[in-house]
């Protein structure tokens, strides 16, 4: 292998994602839940670097307490490329977190979709976007989306993707202190899974409901605290199935003004929204952040 020192110095981004519609229009025979979504990226991220290991070996610096460092899911997707390809590269990871976990941002499908990009190009392994994705969707249904890098309308269980203009905003976003567990809302009886299938056109001229907000709010009383104190300064939303909230302002005065009036009460982020991810925009420019 070709040590490029420039690339394997660069710390690559793992964007956050906001789902700015979720409407459950089925499901199929294996239970999964058929979806149509809008994906939007955030500039919040975590930030992955890679240091090559001769061993062959994929570990991590700092493992997450409490998980097997093989069933990470960056370690995972490491060792699925490697078994795609036949490679025989090593890598040692050190993610640094800035994403909640369990707050429906992705962080965790972002970490591996970036796993799996970075290590394409770091090992020069040359496999299409469209493979990346596919392996992706092995590891989780979110993954293929933040392989993709673009903002999208999503469909099927999140992996029939097509790119999509939306407002870039600044945003505002509020993590409760819980963690909801999605298996559990996708398996709640009241779960309404009959929404009619709708067109991008009406996602733009305002149907934009999340078919999981009524039944988290009665789950976890402070998602729907949160969604209420937000609501007092734009439209307020949950995205996924949380346990983060959202609102887009069209002024940073705005945004500012919200995320002051928020930070005594709760853990509150500030960022902006945007259509290309910071990994895709990375690469296309070849502005690599050391």
């Amino acid at each position: 292998m070709d040590i490029n020192h420039a690339l394997w110095a660069a710390s690559w981004p793992a964007p956050a994602k906001l789902n700015l519609m979720l409407r459950i229009v089925g499901r199929r025979a294996d239970g999964y839940h058929l979806l149509q979504t809008v994906f939007q990226f955030v500039a919040l991220c975590d930030w992955i670097c890679f240091q090559p290991d001769p061993s062959g070996r994929v570990t991590l610096k700092n493992p997450l307490p409490g998980v097997i460092e093989s069933d990470d899911l960056t370690v995972r997707a490491a060792n699925l490329l490697k078994l795609a390809t036949g490679c025989r590269y090593g890598v040692c990871m050190d993610v640094t977190k800035n994403l909640p976990m369990g707050g429906g941002l992705g962080g965790g499908s972002s970490d591996a979709a970036t796993v799996l990009v970075a290590l394409n190009t770091l090992w020069d392994l040359q496999l299409s976007i469209e493979k990346l994705m596919e392996l992706g969707l092995s590891l989780g249904a979110d993954v293929p989306i933040f392989v993709f890098g673009h903002a999208a309308w999503a469909e099927g269980v999140g992996e029939k993707i097509q790119p999509i203009i939306v407002p870039e905003q600044w945003v505002v976003i509020i993590k409760p202190d819980c963690h909801v567990n999605t298996k559990e809302i996708f398996c709640a009886e009241e779960l309404t899974r009959d929404s009619k299938s709708i067109k991008i056109t009406d996602f733009t001229a305002g149907q934009q409901q999340n078919d999981c907000l009524a039944v988290v709010c009665q789950r976890y009383p402070s998602v729907k605290d949160a969604l209420v104190d937000l609501s007092e300064f734009s439209d307020a939303k949950l995205t996924g199935t949380g346990a983060c909230v959202f609102a887009q302002f069209d002024s940073e005065l705005k945004a500012v003004a919200a995320y002051q009036a928020l930070k005594a009460k709760w853990r509150v982020y500030l960022s902006k929204s945007v259509n290309e991810s910071p990994l895709l925009s990375m690469i296309k420019s070849g502005d690599f952040i050391s």
